[in-house]
């Protein structure tokens, strides 16, 4: 698959998630089979102000190549600016965000609110791929609501502007992230569309993805929530639609090990105060499934350094850890 003059090496996207696709994360993901990986979604009035935080959230990896850096705003200058500012950071796709959910992005006029303004959407892509040096793709949902339905209007509206491809996420705005994705629209938007779809939405395993891909004719599948302590599930979908079956998932010893690389990375990149407290939430999602994992989890919650988090480890799975 292309996007733009970026090739991805399978059709697997690891989708953008506040607080969770941070850079040792997504070299996780890459590291099990991810094609494409995208960052946490960042303010692109943000990048204007110089924040630091902000060019925090934007440091790469050459090991993630390729790599998509993710911009949410409103304002046509605004993101022209952004884009312009970054445009010499290592990332290879530019993605514009235009389906995140949360009340306080939407009641901004970011995210998914852009979808009542199909017009405005094709300016913001317009703007981007002005400034931007980059391949520029767009995040949708199926609609603001259930009674603007519009994902189809948008898409080609971000076709329009100039965008390389658009993601779409079978859910509408108040629907978050519950009940059942509409793959449908998903196909409506590949029937009406030149550019590459990719499809999201309840894509939890190998099964599901080829399902995807064959019902609606996607390009890729994007990854969310499932991939929350799963980096596996990209080996397990790239196996599923290589050979058409499924391959043997993780084991608890090697969730084990996982846990430990992973807050290993955390502590190099982000340093042991902040790493091991933000790794806290990922190891409760790998411990979903364990024997006595709101045990485990709410003792995990009381570690505060590396050390601490590998001895527990040890100790409650004492033939499972290995060496990391």
């Amino acid at each position: 698959m292309k996007i733009g003059n970026v090739t991805l090496p399978n059709r697997t996207v690891l989708g953008p998630m506040a607080g969770v696709t941070d850079l040792p994360f997504r070299l996780l993901c890459k590291e099990q089979g991810a094609g494409l990986v995208v960052m946490e979604m960042i303010s692109a009035k943000a990048i204007t102000y110089h924040n630091y935080k902000t060019k925090e959230l934007m440091k790469t990896d050459p090991a993630e190549a390729p790599v998509s850096l993710q911009l949410f705003g409103h304002e046509p200058e605004v993101i022209a600016e952004a884009a312009g500012m970054i445009d010499g950071e290592p990332f290879d796709i530019l993605d514009l965000n235009m389906g995140c959910p949360v009340p306080k992005v939407v009641n901004n006029g970011d995210g998914s609110a852009l979808m009542k303004d199909p017009t405005l959407i094709e300016k913001i892509v317009h703007s981007a791929v002005t400034a931007s040096s980059r391949p520029v793709t767009v995040k949708l949902r199926k609609g603001w609501s259930s009674e603007s339905v519009n994902v189809t209007e948008c898409a080609l509206a971000a076709q329009e502007g100039g965008a390389s491809a658009v993601a779409v996420h079978g859910r509408t705005r108040p629907q978050m992230y519950s009940g059942t994705a509409d793959w449908e629209c998903i196909r409506d938007v590949v029937n009406a569309l030149d550019i590459p779809v990719i499809g999201n939405g309840d894509v939890s395993d190998g099964p599901s993805a080829k399902a995807m891909l064959d019902e609606t004719g996607c390009d890729a599948v994007m990854i969310g929530r499932a991939a929350r302590g799963n980096p596996w599930i990209f080996r397990e979908v790239n196996h599923y639609l290589d050979t058409g079956t499924e391959c043997e998932k993780a084991g608890k010893r090697e969730i084990v090990q996982m846990i430990l690389r992973h807050a290993s990375l955390m502590k190099q990149i982000k340093g042991e105060r902040i790493g091991i407290q933000e790794m806290r939430g990922h190891a409760a999602w790998y411990l979903q499934g364990f024997p006595g994992a709101s045990k485990l989890r709410a003792a995990i919650n009381t570690v505060s350094t590396f050390d601490e988090l590998e001895e527990f480890l040890r100790r409650e799975f004492p033939y499972k850890t290995g060496s990391i």
